[in-house]
């Protein structure tokens, strides 16, 4: 077997329970993860399944403790000292580390242990995996990430949802309407006047230049992104007017202030790494590719390019306000995506909050009065099945995040794309491929359009 010696070494008590498989199947038993935590009290290892979601809270519990995920500079030193390429195997022997198991998987008959390459595996029975896991403590901390039902497509029943949460979380009045509950904000002044001016079919340049400069950091702001080197403009931007007729354009500028005004009226997140900035990475990530996806869509079922490029800009939304609503258990949610990776956000928010941000953001849009295009993408935006009204925003969306996530760019857990889905949209596989191989090649550009939207 072609393994680094330390994990030859730790697997050397076991190796009579071992077998090796050139290709994974229904019999290879369950693959494993090692999940490397700490606290002040020092560091902790978890062996699970690797579909599971990995329960941090019930751990926490169970223990007594506040364990989140390792710094990954700190796993990095461990994996260089055991001279591992990559993530550490599920072989307690190999750190040294205190350990927990968990309880479901001495139930199971084998396990898989870990990849060799891409066609070979190694797979221990059950009796193997009782010696290789002897003396660590057992706690039922997986949950079948398949036994928590996401809610894709009843929006109906988001608002009762939303209030069982509140109820289980809050010790607010769930009597009263859902914004004053939730203690929203109402929709910012300046939003406002920026949607009054997208539905009036004769609204000027010069009326969004005023709407603009009368709020001076948004003027500022307008300025700053003309003149970055994403937009790589000829000559000084020296104005609002500048900015909106020479290089941005009416439309852009119309989305990205909407953006900044909504993104505003919340709280910013603290309790995850990359905070705030994190969110406008994403918010600028999904906004370009949602408009390049929508300017390649075939004629006649072509949506409106200013529409997919707001519905990408918002569509992380509701995590703004899972920061501010539900400050505790968003922290708790953070800790829990973070050693969750592989599993789509919506599931983990689902098990531990009874609803997802999906809801929640569409519910806010609703209330806000945002276009039902919008509110759709949103609430859809992780079903890429979906099938009423509008679907061709929330389909560009999940798309657009899957695409981005092939090329490196981390937005969530990956999903297999479809091919019917290129061709239900008339999108030119190729091409397409093509042109988002050009967006992330800019990444330093995005980065930098991220940055000027949290120091405005």
């Amino acid at each position: 077997m072609d393994l680094p010696l330390s994990v030859r070494e730790a697997l050397e008590p076991v190796a009579a329970n071992i077998s090796v498989h050139e290709a994974a199947g229904r019999d290879m038993g369950a693959p494993l993860r090692m999940v490397l935590l700490e606290d002040c009290r020092g560091p902790l290892q978890v062996v699970c399944k690797a579909d599971d979601l990995f329960d941090l809270a019930v751990l926490n519990k169970t223990l007594g403790r506040d364990l989140q995920l390792m710094a990954l500079k700190q796993q990095g030193r461990i994996r260089e000292r055991l001279g591992l390429p990559s993530d550490i195997p599920p072989v307690p022997a190999l750190t040294g580390l205190p350990t927990v198991t968990d309880a479901a998987l001495d139930e199971l008959e084998s396990v898989t242990l870990m990849a060799i390459d891409s066609s070979t595996w190694l797979r221990i029975d059950a009796a193997g995996f009782q010696r290789l896991t002897e003396g660590s403590r057992r706690i039922p901390v997986g949950v079948a990430s398949g036994s928590i039902q996401v809610n894709l497509n009843h929006p109906e029943s988001d608002r009762e949802q939303l209030h069982s949460a509140i109820r289980r979380f809050t010790s607010l009045r769930i009597q009263q309407r859902l914004d004053d509950t939730l203690e929203l904000p109402p929709l910012p002044e300046t939003a406002q006047r920026i949607i009054h001016l997208r539905v009036n079919p004769n609204a000027t340049m010069g009326e969004l230049v005023d709407l603009v400069e009368s709020d001076p950091s948004l003027a500022a702001q307008v300025v700053s992104w003309a003149s970055s080197s994403f937009y790589a403009a000829g000559g000084k931007v020296q104005s609002v007017y500048d900015a909106v007729s020479r290089v941005l354009g009416f439309e852009l500028v119309m989305n990205l202030a909407m953006g900044l005004a909504l993104g505003r009226a919340l709280k910013q997140p603290s309790d995850q790494p990359e905070g705030y900035l994190g969110y406008w990475q994403q918010a600028i990530w999904q906004a370009q590719s949602a408009g390049v996806l929508a300017s390649m869509v075939r004629h006649g079922e072509r949506p409106a390019f200013g529409l997919a490029y707001l519905s990408g800009l918002l569509h992380n939304l509701g995590y703004l306000v899972l920061a501010q609503v539900f400050p505790p258990h968003f922290k708790l949610a953070c800790r829990c995506w973070e050693v969750n990776p592989q599993i789509d956000t919506a599931v983990v928010e689902q098990h531990l909050l009874r609803v997802t941000r999906e809801q929640i953001g569409a519910q806010l849009m609703s209330n806000w009065g945002m276009p039902d295009e919008v509110t759709v993408a949103i609430r859809y935006q992780k079903n890429p099945d979906y099938e009423g009204d509008f679907a061709v925003y929330p389909r560009l969306l999940w798309l657009a995040r899957q695409l981005l996530i092939d090329r490196g760019i981390p937005l969530g857990a990956a999903q297999p794309v479809p091919e019917a889905l290129f061709q239900e949209l008339g999108l030119n596989r190729e091409k397409l491929e093509e042109k988002f191989d050009q967006l992330v090649s800019n990444r330093d550009g995005i980065m930098a359009m991220a940055g000027m939207m949290v120091s405005s």
